[in-house]
């Protein structure tokens, strides 16, 4: 049983300015974050189209594109998306769901979910991760990150509003279990300690995967 994405959606339309103002420039002060979005730029080249999922305010989306991607971002929020609209005019955002994608099979060159799966059940990162590898090209890049651990956190306030949702933290092994077993390949993770005062306290995950290239027959 997932949990409910009308309750994520209604969390992050009650959030979206405060999520907005609160995370808009959040790149800045990891450095880390810069090193795997720069990484990331540099393996997807002028592959295109690429895509934000839970994009956000389009922090991530807007990094990628100033550093010259073709990136549009996807988001559950209707309200959230109209920050990122706001904030960044020059990008496409369009609401979506990670769970069923609106995509051809195969039309993606490369995918960005960063801690797009914290809202999942072990279930739903396991559909999602499917959806993923449906819609990336043979050879595609699939870039997420999550955090580290088996908890989950149930918040009753959020940014100052109240809530009711839950927060997944998920162990390597699951991960890496969950892709090799949605077919993806060359995958690597790059687990980091929180930056204190910056950001919640956890242990944080960086994952490159890669949609295995078809060989065509002789």
């Amino acid at each position: 049983m997932g949990q409910n994405l009308n309750r994520v959606e209604n969390l992050y339309d009650k959030v979206a300015r405060e999520y907005a103002e609160t995370f808009s420039g959040e790149h800045e002060k990891k450095p880390k974050d810069q090193e795997i979005l720069h990484r990331f730029s540099q393996e997807i080249g002028d592959r295109s189209p690429v895509w934000d999922f839970g994009c956000g305010p389009g922090q991530t989306t807007k990094y990628l594109k100033n550093l010259g991607v073709e990136i549009s971002g996807l988001d559950l929020s209707e309200k959230i998306l109209e920050q990122a609209r706001t904030i960044h005019p020059e990008i496409h955002f369009r609401k979506g769901n990670i769970l069923e994608l609106k995509f051809e099979n195969s039309s993606i060159a490369g995918v960005v979910a960063f801690y797009a799966i914290v809202h999942f059940t072990e279930e739903q990162v396991g559909i999602a991760f499917r959806e993923v590898f449906r819609v990336l090209k043979s050879g595609g890049i699939f870039l997420f990150t999550y955090h580290i651990g088996k908890e989950t956190i149930h918040l009753d306030e959020f940014l100052g509003k109240k809530v009711d949702i839950d927060f997944m933290f998920f162990t390597t092994d699951f991960i890496l279990g969950c892709l090799n077993d949605s077919g993806f390949e060359k995958i690597e993770i790059i687990a980091r300690e929180p930056y204190p005062g910056v950001e919640y306290e956890s242990r944080r995950a960086y994952v490159f995967a890669i949609k295995p290239v078809v060989r065509k027959s002789p």
